[in-house]
């Protein structure tokens, strides 16, 4: 299976579009790659795809199991900017705290689940959202983008446009071991 590039590193930003290249930039200036450092980050959601709306934000992903350290190291860090919130919540019956401030330009959300990285959710959305882009061309970024504006989630505006059925999150998950075949024939199938 194809991930496409190494989200672990946020240098690909550069060669992106002009919103990608801010958020290189916002996160080279708030140091948030070396402060989670200890809980491996990554970049995902809809920036690094390329479809991003101006409204929308950062967010980065984070393997947590000490919650209150992670609490602890973004108050320190982060607790004096802008819309600094941190809480806790069960998702997917497993205790994640999630975190929001605004900094350099952006509202950055991060995520903080006792998984690692490569098996949260999220990345895998946006691995197997990279993935059908790349094989459906520009047209379903845009498309898609438009879907967004529209009002539309993220994975509900990628089942929208590739005639996904069911829950678009449920789905969306299930395609993530999907090979490159199996995704180009949805891909041809989905044609507008």
């Amino acid at each position: 299976m194809r991930s496409l590039k190494d989200w672990k590193q946020i240098a690909y930003l550069l060669d992106g579009n002009p919103r990608q290249q801010l958020a290189h930039a916002a996160i080279l200036a708030t140091g948030i790659t070396a402060v989670l450092a200890p809980f491996d980050p990554v970049l995902a959601g809809t920036v690094p795809l390329g479809i991003d709306l101006p409204e929308s934000d950062l967010d980065i992903l984070c393997a947590v199991y000490e919650p209150e350290h992670f609490q602890s190291t973004l108050a320190k860090s982060y607790g004096q900017l802008p819309g600094f919130t941190c809480h806790q919540k069960q998702i997917g019956g497993l205790p994640t705290t999630i975190a929001r401030f605004d900094a350099a330009g952006f509202r950055f959300e991060l995520f903080g689940h006792p998984r690692p990285v490569e098996e949260q959710n999220g990345y895998r959305h946006m691995v197997v959202e990279a993935r059908l882009l790349s094989l459906a061309g520009p047209e379903a970024s845009e498309a898609i983008r438009q879907l967004k504006r529209e009002g539309l989630k993220t994975e509900p505006a990628f089942a929208r446009y590739f005639d996904i059925s069911g829950d678009p999150y449920l789905a969306l998950l299930d395609l993530y071991h999907a090979t490159d075949a199996a995704l180009q024939r949805l891909v041809a199938s989905s044609r507008h």
